[in-house]
């Protein structure tokens, strides 16, 4: 055995080997090019050679959205978190608990409340990485409860939708969820309060049939993915090849479902001038 050849040379790797995080590059889902993450995260996560937008997480949503990042976090009610007991491969409180501790997330709906270009608003986000973004009844009582936020504190409500639909495991009572949430918008329009929704990808499902079809503007980012069935389950229906881009943003916005894409470098700036105008503000200053 060759002591110097065999042993000496791993001890020096072994010493100067460093450990690489796992995120230090994303690949675009797109272009499948590398790009260093804080390149991504400093250009609010679009890569920026082929203008892609990725998911973010609902805290780093609210961060971005408001004035200097600073908000105020709405406490959400408690909820059965297992009301039918459900186990399919899996026990689905345990789904539950792999999910929170993937997202350090109660659940898919996060609802903060602070300003935009100084003006006080409040906003929902979903996030699909916790169990896909399902509405269920935390979900539910979220977006209800970001609702009755916005009405008791006089301020326009935006809502960013991202989810795969309802939650299976909780059937009746997260199809439930459609008409709460349906009833809580009407309230906030009653008191004549601007309902602003931000169609991100992909938004599918129950939640495309109640809430996120339900504002007095609706704006999607680039590219998102938007409908209640996916494409793949209409084209096996209708036996008919859907054109091209069927069911993104961009084709939405041409046929009148969709107000306006808007990139996500510009959506604080578009929100904040569609908050003005709805509510009057510019008159008044």
């Amino acid at each position: 055995m060759n002591w110097i050849s065999n042993v000496v040379p791993p001890k020096i790797r072994s010493f100067l080997r460093r450990d690489t995080p796992e995120n230090l590059w994303i690949k675009c889902p797109e272009s499948g090019q590398l790009v260093f993450h804080k390149d991504v995260e400093a250009n609010l996560f679009v890569i920026p050679s082929s203008d892609y937008h990725m998911r973010m997480t609902a805290t780093q949503r609210l961060a971005s959205m408001f004035d200097e990042g600073q908000y105020e976090t709405i406490a959400l009610p408690d909820v059965p978190a297992d009301p039918l007991k459900f186990r399919d491969e899996k026990r689905y409180a345990d789904r539950i608990r792999d999910a929170r501790s993937k997202t350090s997330q109660v659940d898919a709906v996060k609802v903060g409340h602070g300003r935009i270009e100084g003006q006080h608003l409040t906003i929902g986000v979903q996030d699909f990485d916790f169990m896909g973004g399902s509405l269920g009844m935390a979900a539910g009582e979220a977006v209800v409860t970001g609702l009755e936020t916005a009405v008791a504190r006089r301020t326009p409500f935006v809502m960013f939708a991202a989810s795969g639909g309802a939650r299976m495991q909780e059937g009746m009572f997260s199809l439930m969820q459609m008409p709460r949430t349906t009833i809580a918008v009407r309230r906030l329009r009653e008191a004549r309060l601007p309902y602003i929704v931000v169609l991100t990808n992909p938004t599918t499902g129950g939640v495309t049939a109640s809430y996120a079809m339900l504002g007095d503007v609706h704006i999607a980012e680039p590219g998102a993915l938007i409908g209640f069935a996916g494409p793949r389950v209409i084209e096996q229906t209708i036996r008919e090849k859907l054109p091209e881009g069927f069911q993104r943003s961009e084709y939405l916005r041409d046929h009148g479902m969709v107000d306006m894409v808007v990139h996500r470098r510009d959506m604080k700036a578009t929100v904040a001038r569609l908050c003005r105008l709805l509510t009057d503000r510019s008159a008044a200053a």
